[in-house]
């Protein structure tokens, strides 16, 4: 589960707005669908830690693009 959802945020970390809620609704929706669990605690305890995790992969890619951009000598008035 970490890594897959940490290398969800760092995959879609531009658009950070969308990745996150989706993870966080996204990880309950499996774990229910595949019989994992259905306890309405274990639902909300997989969707917080889905946006954790999900949210750790977005920082480090908002980050390396980040510093990427430092690098490069652009700022965000040149986009």
């Amino acid at each position: 589960m970490i890594p897959i959802l940490i290398l969800a945020g760092l995959v879609t970390g531009r658009w950070w707005r969308i990745t996150i809620p989706v993870a966080a609704i996204g990880w309950p929706v499996v774990l229910a669908a595949t019989g994992v669990t259905t306890d309405a605690a274990d639902l909300a305890a997989g969707a917080a830690l889905a946006a954790a995790n999900t949210t750790v992969g977005v920082l480090v890619y908002l980050a390396v693009a980040r510093l990427w951009m430092a690098i490069r000598g652009h700022s965000r008035a040149d986009r």
